[in-house]
């Protein structure tokens, strides 16, 4: 069984959605969609070099979602999954891609999260870190004795949790997590702590937004981060995205719950191939590649 999955931030490159973009007329016509509808002229961003000016989160979130659902449109009759999810601002493409959002709807809410979460890590300047080869319950003991705000954030395969939360915190984090055996403790170059209670404001900026947008009928169930459970359920899903903000992505859990239904073929719809890394750490017998793209 063929499950589909997006990518989220962190998987942005300089030239990103260029090809696609030459290539497909599909592409072209909602590229220039899109940078009518964001205002701004975020293709030429994703195709130039700049490098600083594409790792803004205000940036980074409709360009990697754009990248994403364009192919998933752009392979067409091809993308047939059994279910589908994605990693954090992925689930947004993963859930345009499987019908639950139009096109211009996701990516207005994206936008709105991308400058809300903005907002949110000006206000309160913040970071994260990947720990690496501890326990998850070492981890997390560890962020909940520490007496700043630090958190799990990106439970992303077995042996690397992602941490979020103040300076202070994280670095405190890092400090006892390396004592306590961690192979590495590694910053990560972000704007702020996401999946976070730093994240608050953000989620309730999300949450008027999400509730005034239209959901509808997918074609098949999407895995989604706060439970790692697979839902069609409308009001289900839109509850699950807001709590997403503040709440960490359950990855290694949704790979594993994925794996056990039956899932063992996954397909990366977006930029690189980080998820696919990332499935073959929960067994080297899944099938993984990239969407097909056959112009």
């Amino acid at each position: 069984m063929k499950v589909f999955v997006f990518p989220g931030q962190g998987a942005q490159f300089p030239g990103m959605g260029k090809d696609l973009y030459l290539k497909s007329k599909v592409a072209k016509e909602l590229f220039d969609f899109a940078n009518k509808l964001l205002n701004i002229d975020i293709t030429n961003i994703m195709f130039g070099e700049d490098e600083k000016a594409l790792k803004k989160t205000s940036i980074t979130q409709p360009a990697i979602f754009l990248h994403s659902v364009i192919t998933a449109k752009v392979i067409g009759e091809k993308f047939r999954p059994e279910s589908v999810a994605g990693h954090s601002l992925g689930e947004f493409s993963a859930l345009v891609a499987a019908g639950f959002l139009s096109f211009e709807d996701g990516l207005i809410l994206v936008q709105k999260r991308a400058k809300a979460m903005q907002k949110a890590c000006e206000k309160s300047p913040s970071t994260m870190a990947a720990i690496i080869g501890l326990e998850n319950e070492i981890v997390e003991k560890t962020c909940k004795d520490i007496d700043e705000i630090v958190v799990p954030a990106n439970y992303n395969c077995p042996g690397q949790l992602v941490i979020s939360g103040s300076f202070k915190g994280v670095e405190l984090a890092c400090e006892n997590l390396t004592k306590l055996g961690a192979r590495r403790a590694i910053k990560l170059s972000v704007d702020g702590a996401f999946h976070s209670p730093i994240m608050k404001p953000a989620k309730d900026e999300l949450e008027k937004a999400i509730n005034a947008t239209e959901f509808k009928k997918g074609i098949c169930p999407i895995y989604q981060n706060v439970n790692a459970h697979p839902t069609i359920q409308i009001e289900e899903i839109k509850e699950n995205l807001i709590k997403q903000l503040t709440a960490p992505v359950m990855w290694t859990q949704t790979m594993q719950n994925m794996f056990n239904d039956g899932l063992n073929e996954v397909v990366e719809v977006g930029p690189g191939k980080v998820l696919q890394g990332l499935f073959k750490k929960i067994d080297r017998k899944i099938v993984c590649s990239s969407a097909d793209l056959k112009f």
